[in-house]
């Protein structure tokens, strides 16, 4: 089964004194790359909450964000007016707004509360532990979901492929036919004699120039492959893409040798499906 690497996930608990709403959004990307947005008071925990996200998602550009929305008493905590006032100054060069509006929008941004505790809560953590989990879960879940919809596309573009590939290989009989009364068409149009079995001699070596018997096995064991791997329990996206890249090696020198113009569309075909292939597998984990 794959797994997408387009995912969202959200969640919020609701603390006696406050809200703290996590989201996590994450698009393809060759490695892992995390962007993480939480205020200062939290940062000594940053380290241990990217490494569940690198053991949850595993790959991708992952967008991180921990909001904390005051709703009780804070005794401890004061607004950082500053900090407030620099957020309310750059969104209004932004967009125009009331000063009312632009506070509120200032103060769910990272650090405009200000607080003399030392630590972080122990229960006040455990919950940020707990909304972490349950976001992970949504985007695991949007995950899977997206990728239920990629592998549907793969097995379609993959039935194409086979299609083609037994349409050229019913036509390559044909093909070699028609190549064969060319070169002899052409010699005739010389009009000189020529030793018979050496002309024999040197037919079967251009042809076997055109031969593309070893091609076809390898691009059928090639799909056989890819169906097979897609099917496994791991996603595999980086390994699907190594075997596209040999089916395009197969399909290409069968275009190369074709030298027949309706299997050069059949090969153009071809390349078009597997295309679509790839431009999908750049989202495949």
């Amino acid at each position: 089964m794959i797994q997408s690497m387009t995912g969202f996930g959200k969640h919020v608990v609701q603390l006696p004194s406050k809200k703290i709403t996590i989201e996590l959004k994450s698009l393809n990307s060759k490695n892992l790359d995390i962007n993480a947005r939480l205020p200062q008071f939290y940062r000594e925990k940053e380290l241990e909450l990217r490494k569940m996200i690198a053991s949850a998602l595993n790959r991708g550009k992952i967008d991180f964000s921990l909001y904390v929305e005051i709703t009780g008493e804070e005794t401890t905590a004061e607004v950082n007016k500053g900090v407030v006032k620099n957020y309310m100054e750059q969104l209004a060069d932004i967009a125009k707004g009331d000063d009312i509006k632009l506070l509120e929008m200032a103060l769910r941004m990272p650090d405009t509360l200000k607080t003399d505790k030392d630590n972080i809560d122990e229960a006040e953590y455990k919950a940020i532990l707990e909304a972490m989990d349950e976001a992970l879960s949504k985007i695991v879940e949007f995950r899977n979901e997206e990728g239920k919809v990629l592998e549907e596309d793969f097995v379609a573009r993959l039935k194409n492929l086979n299609e083609l590939l037994e349409a050229v290989k019913a036509m390559d009989p044909e093909r070699l036919g028609t190549v064969r009364e060319r070169l002899d068409k052409a010699v005739s149009d010389l009009k000189v004699e020529l030793d018979a079995n050496r002309f024999e001699q040197e037919l079967i070596y251009y042809l076997e120039k055109y031969d593309i018997t070893e091609e076809k096995v390898r691009l059928a064991n090639h799909l056989k492959y890819f169906e097979s791997t897609l099917n496994s329990d791991d996603s595999n996206g980086k390994k699907l893409g190594f075997i596209s890249q040999e089916i395009g090696r197969e399909i290409n020198t069968i275009g190369s040798k074709a030298n027949y113009a309706p299997m050069q569309q059949l090969v153009v075909q071809m390349k078009d499906e597997l295309e679509k292939i790839k431009e999908q597998m750049l989202n495949v984990l």
